[in-house]
């Protein structure tokens, strides 16, 4: 069970459940999950939502490629619950099993496309050294351009910030975990 169960509308300062009910509304409605870790906050919340919409459904990025920076994210950071609904979303992107398994399992990657190899070299060199060398920049670069690099650098920082409150909060994977939980 999680440290801090999900605020209710009654758990909300009165002055802030107007902000709590705006995202908390459907369609879109943050419900579950990390993002409703911050709904503690009703007005971080709020000024988060946009955001996490872009760069998780709205990118210029394919949709592969993000699925991959997201679970890249939650391995480097044991984040089971991202991995968890994030990883079988990336297989019907079309990431191959073999790939998802080892990057799970902490094993050598099998051979992958140059866009992959670039989400996964960038992603976990930056997550663990919070730097980016100049090798895989370039690579990550030469596969999505500016624009693309400043997506993914942020789609990255977005769901480490999410990887950070679920693991402080121990966010329990989803009720159905659709993937085995990864080896921490």
């Amino acid at each position: 069970m999680a440290r801090i169960p999900p605020p209710t509308r009654d758990q909300i300062k009165e002055d802030l459940r107007e902000i709590f009910d705006e995202v908390s509304a459907p369609p879109g409605g943050v419900g579950t999950g990390p993002l409703s870790v911050i709904k503690h906050s009703p007005e971080m919340s709020r000024r988060a939502a946009p955001l996490f919409s872009y760069v998780r459904n709205e990118s210029t990025l394919p949709a592969k490629i993000r699925e991959l920076a997201m679970i890249v994210t939650a391995r480097v950071t044991n984040c089971q619950y991202i991995w968890n609904v994030h990883a079988p979303t990336g297989r019907r992107e079309g990431l191959s099993d073999g790939m998802v398994d080892a990057l799970k399992n902490r094993e050598p990657l099998p051979p992958m496309p140059a866009d992959e190899k670039a989400v996964i070299d960038l992603g976990t060199e930056l997550l663990q050294n919070h730097r980016v060398s100049q090798e895989n920049f370039q690579a990550a670069w030469e596969q999505f351009g500016t624009q693309g690099l400043v997506e993914l650098t942020t789609l990255i920082g977005f769901f480490a910030m999410l990887a950070m409150n679920a693991n402080t909060v121990e966010l329990d994977p989803p009720v159905e975990p659709t993937e085995p939980l990864m080896p921490v």
